[in-house]
């Protein structure tokens, strides 16, 4: 649609390029179409976050208590039993606030997507209205307003371009990508029978988006749309309509929580109608045997549960941002530990960001570099002729028109990018045939010149071969051969690169021999010529200059006369120019995903040029003679993989979890990549496009997401169906992403990773994890932290539940064995809930990883937190502490030891030895709990984790210090000190504990050696581990994130 059409379809008048909106116009058209401001998300008010935090039918049996103790506190007329229940109401509300406080600290990351998408957006604007340029704020911008936009503006609305000069946009902020999009105003016809509906953004070349940046010139545009109908405004409310997913663990301690509710309804009915109907003490006492059954209540309540697996996540959140994982939302570390797929981007994350000379071709060799180099010495080149010496497998049989088009010389660029390899290659002859092809890649017999295969070249000869790479470019290397303050094309940058790190110093060079004159690069005729003084190591002859050209590979191939023998110069060593071989090593490495650059040289005659001279292309390629430059070698330049990527995937795969690629490079390159990752092999072996994910129905991209690990050319949608398909496919995906148009995959996907420093806000702010590195490593690593999670959320259950239930079933059985009070006062019972989950819980919250972790597969889908052998262990624990306490209170109430003690007395004691027979049990079990399988009988119990040992000591010296401080010991807790026998029994009752824990593990350890699944990785408890249904169709609006070029 032209200019003029769409002013006449928006209803407005022919002159509005020049006269804009009227005043009244604008008016109404705002009241017409609202402000220019996306619809924010209704924000949870204090209120309903408190209300979120206490909406738990355990704070609800707190709360039941803690009124109960309220009015026993004031009825009574006993002050021992008013301080009791005041005290008890102090401790019980300190709890539920402090649990709330945490979980509402937590909570409030959801609404800053949208708030970050709302930041982006223009604050003014420049306007035409009433034919005059005004300043305006950005919303109160109206559809058909005219815009005038200059370098650097933000771009307040959706724009129909009416007016250009040298514009462009960087659409970063939609796309993530960095590279400009050159605008134009003429009216562009929808390719391949498309409706203009489904032309995507970046085809869409006469248009500006909300929220982009003016990278370039300047213009003038239409107001399309605004606020929620611009396309950043589409993405907002796709961020917005996401819900926020419940991760598996706290569903899971919601489901304990409402059978702990029936356990502790039903042991305090048990309790109540033992106290009332079977005890002396409470025989008939409605009010005592209420208050008895209470305590039990408060016995059982794990007070300390929710703020032991809060600090279990924080801490894995501080050791993850220790090592460049930042992860935003605490229960996401506990999804990390079940991923199954991990999804990942490409450029910076499997790779390094940086392109990099890789290998060198001469007419009769090839040279390997070390691009992962952090010496400046020339063994970082080593001649080996079988580096890269074939085609590819999959491309053996192509034309090399076909290998070019699924590679990265091709002149289309890859999906959404403007091509940055301005050396692209037109057309490339290379044969189909395999034999033909190997017959034209044959290199000469080993003769040793320059150097043996397997040996290095000198700096000299690396100095000759490259600097036509070197001294025919504008390019700045960065500082100490990295990206900082590098100027250029990262293709040509890569040569600089390479010269450097072999030792050359490129400054010496270029001031060593000075350039005369240029033919200036062109996408046209793809080259670049320099001439220049010879330098002092040159083989020029007297009188000439010697000329540089570098450009297109096939374009080098046509115009070359000679080739330099082993790359060495001098007329000595031309020979005839063998273009089949040539052609041939071109098909070779863009096989290989490699972009390819051909240096040559010759030489001119000093007459034959001025000093300053801005040459033509004809100097290139018009002269009389014909072909008459020199091929010196072939540059196979790639952005490589990181090294430490490698081991990571290597670890991943042993952990059983699929490692897929997902990019917007060619087929070719992202095959190559996966290749040297180990992310294609026999299995995966192949990679499928994004234009084939879109031809694809539910069930074929299901299917497919299952068999491939490559993902080439792939679209912001691509994402989305990729993510749906393999959650479809019973699969925990994890899935990197860097643009605004990531946001919504990120919010699909199980765990959603953003770039911390090549992404946007918006990305970041819709994941659950940010990379502060951008390495695909650490995502490796996070993924062992969310195991080391489970384990040891599952290790706290192990210490905390026991503690709980024998404290609750002490009360029952205490009843039972008709003691005369119960053995434990509810102060007590409070105080180790809370002593026992802060220090002892605390160990097992900060356990480091257990050796074989990563050697184990993703935890099963619905896998409970509590399986059938930890049930087992928590049921011996609760059995083992009960039994105890019990047993130790009876002795003591029953043993005749303390016959002679007053009632009173013998009662205090009674809880004195009940109470430390309780948390010094305790201890034992933390010792147990903290190996899974590995036995605690082994100096290992004391190291490893230094909280443990501190963690002992603090609850032996807090029990030491309550029964033995006057007032406190028998005003507050009820008990008073222990005599040596007291000590005796507490001890004896401690070694029990550890022993029978530590034979239990010992049997689960045999029967694991026998194949026994005592992990519950195969057996489903209390689930039918049947992968969760997932709605496969595209979330609404998604139509819009097409935000790629068109790949013609």
């Amino acid at each position: 649609m032209t200019v003029e059409e769409s002013i006449a379809k928006m209803g407005l008048k022919a002159d509005l390029q020049k006269q804009g909106l009227s005043a009244d116009e604008a008016a109404s058209r705002l009241s017409k179409y609202g402000p220019n401001k996306m619809t924010e998300k209704e924000k949870v008010t204090i209120w309903q976050r408190i209300w979120h935090q206490i909406n738990n039918v355990l704070v609800y049996v707190l709360i039941t208590v803690a009124v109960v103790s309220l009015i026993q506190a004031v009825t009574t007329n006993n002050s021992n039993t008013r301080f009791t229940a005041w005290f008890q109401v102090a401790l019980i509300l300190s709890v539920i606030t402090l649990n709330t406080w945490i979980g509402i600290y937590q909570e409030g990351n959801a609404e800053k997507a949208a708030d970050a998408l709302k930041n982006m957006l223009s604050t003014d604007a420049r306007v035409i209205r009433g034919g005059k340029e005004v300043m305006i704020p950005a919303g109160d911008i109206v559809p058909g307003d005219i815009c005038l936009l200059g370098l650097g503006d933000k771009i307040p609305a959706d724009l129909r371009l009416c007016s250009v000069s040298n514009m462009a946009t960087g659409e970063a902020a939609l796309t993530g990508e960095s590279v400009p999009i050159d605008k134009v105003t003429e009216a562009l016809s929808p390719p391949n029978g498309l409706d203009a509906e489904q032309v995507p953004l970046g085809d869409r070349k006469n248009m500006g988006y909300s929220a982009t940046l003016v990278a370039q010139g300047s213009g003038m545009g239409i107001a399309i749309a605004t606020g929620d109908f611009t396309q950043i405004g589409t993405i907002n409310r796709l961020v917005n309509n996401t819900e926020s997913i419940k991760t598996d663990v706290l569903k899971q301690i919601d489901q304990v929580s409402k059978y702990l509710f029936v356990c502790i309804c039903t042991m305090c009915l048990a309790t109540f109608f033992t106290a009332f109907f079977y005890t002396d003490t409470y025989y008939r006492d409605a009010l005592g045997s209420i208050n008895i059954s209470l305590v039990c209540a408060v016995a059982m309540v794990p007070e300390g549960l929710e703020a032991i697996v809060t600090l279990t996540y924080s801490y894995a959140v501080k050791v993850m941002a220790s090592q460049n994982a930042i992860v935003r939302a605490l229960p996401a570390v506990e999804t990390l530990g079940s991923v199954t797929v991990i999804c990942s981007d490409k450029t910076g994350t499997l790779t390094q960001n940086i392109m990099s000379l890789t290998a060198f071709v001469t007419s009769n060799a090839r040279y390997k570099n070390n691009v992962d180099a952090t010496d400046r010495v020339p063994v970082n080149f080593v001649r080996d002729d079988t580096y890269l010496a074939k085609r590819a497998q999959h491309d053996l049989k192509k034309t090399g028109k076909e290998i070019v088009a699924d590679g990265p010389n091709n002149p289309a660029g890859r999906r959404g990018h403007n091509p940055s390899n301005h050396f692209t290659v037109d057309s490339l002859h290379a044969t189909d045939n395999p034999d033909e092809a190997a017959a034209n890649a044959a290199l000469p017999p080993d003769d040793g010149f320059p150097v043996k295969n397997g040996e290095s070249p000198s700096r000299e000869w690396i100095q000759s071969a490259l600097s036509c790479g070197v001294l025919c470019s504008k390019c700045v290397l960065g500082e100490g051969g990295g990206r900082a303050g590098e100027i250029g094309n990262p293709t040509e940058l890569s040569i600089l690169r390479a010269s450097y790190f072999a030792g050359i110093d490129i400054e010496e060079l270029k001031n060593d021999a000075p350039i005369v004159a240029e033919v200036p690069f062109s996408s046209e005729y793809k080259f670049m010529a320099t001439v220049h003084e010879p330098s002092k190591s040159d083989s020029c002859p007297d009188g000439k200059y010697v000329c540089y050209v570098k450009g297109a590979p096939d374009r080098m191939v046509k115009l070359c006369k000679y080739q330099a023998k082993g790359g060495v110069d001098g007329d000595d060593n031309l020979e005839d120019i063998n273009e089949n071989y040539w052609i041939e090593q071109i098909a070779i490495l863009s096989s290989h995903g490699l972009r390819v650059l051909g240096l040559c040289r010759t030489t001119i005659g000093k007459d034959s040029v001025k000093a300053g001279d801005q040459l033509g292309p004809e100097f290139v390629n018009g002269r009389p003679e014909g072909k008459w430059l020199t091929m010196v070698g072939l540059c196979a330049i790639m952005d490589p993989p990181r090294p430490e990527c490698v081991q990571a995937i290597k670890e991943a795969h042993g952990a059983g979890v699929r490692v897929a690629m997902i990019t917007g490079d060619h087929k070719d390159t992202a095959t190559a990549i996966g290749h040297m990752l180990g992310i294609v092999d026999e299995k995966y072996s192949e990679a499928v496009t994004g234009p084939e994910l879109d031809a694809m129905s539910d069930e074929e991209i299901r299917k497919c997401v299952m068999t491939h690990n490559v993902f080439a050319r792939a679209s912001p949608q691509n994402k989305i169906r990729i993510v749906k398909a393999l959650q479809a496919e019973g699969q925990v995906s994890s899935m990197t992403g860097d643009g605004v148009n990531d946001a919504p995959a990120l919010k699909a996907a199980n765990m959603g990773v953003a770039m911390g420093k090549e992404g946007t806000d918006v990305a970041r702010e819709a994941s659950e994890m940010i990379l502060a590195d951008d390495n695909f490593a650490t995502i490796v690593y996070a993924v062992k932290q969310g195991r080391v999670v489970w384990d040891n959320l599952r290790k706290v259950l192990l210490v905390n539940t026991p503690i709980n239930n024998s404290q609750g079933l002490s009360v029952l059985f205490g009843l039972l064995v008709k003691l005369p009070t119960t053995p434990i006062s509810a102060i007590q019972i409070l105080y180790s809930n809370f002593i026992c989950a802060v220090t002892l819980g605390f160990v097992c919250a900060i356990e480091p990883a257990e050796d074989g972790i990563m050697d184990l597969p993703p935890r099963r889908v619905g896998k409970r937190l509590i399986g059938r052998f930890l049930l087992l262990r928590i049921i011996l624990g609760t059995v083992l502490l009960t039994g105890c306490v019990v047993g130790s209170a009876a002795i003591v109430e029953y043993g005749g030891r303390y016959d002679d003690w007053s009632v009173e007395e013998r009662q205090k004691m009674m809880r004195g030895v009940a109470f430390n027979v309780l948390d010094f049990g305790a201890i034992s079990v933390m010792m147990s709990a903290r190996f899974a399988y590995n036995s605690s009988v082994h100096p290992r119990v004391f190291q490893g984790n230094p909280a443990s040992v501190f963690s002992i000591l603090i609850v032996a010296v807090l029990q030491v210090f309550l029964s033995y401080v006057p007032g406190l010991n028998s005003f507050v807790f009820s008990m008073r000190g222990m005599d040596g026998f007291g000590w005796g029994l507490t001890v004896a009752a401690m070694v029990f504990v550890f022993v029978f824990m530590e034979i239990e593990k010992a049997i689960r350890r045999h029967l694991k050696a026998k194949g026994a699944d005592t992990d519950d990785r195969e057996t489903p408890f209390f689930t039918d581990g049947k992968a969760p249904e997932v709605d496969m169709k595209m979330p609404k609006g998604a139509s819009k994130l097409n935000l790629q070029e068109l790949n013609h």
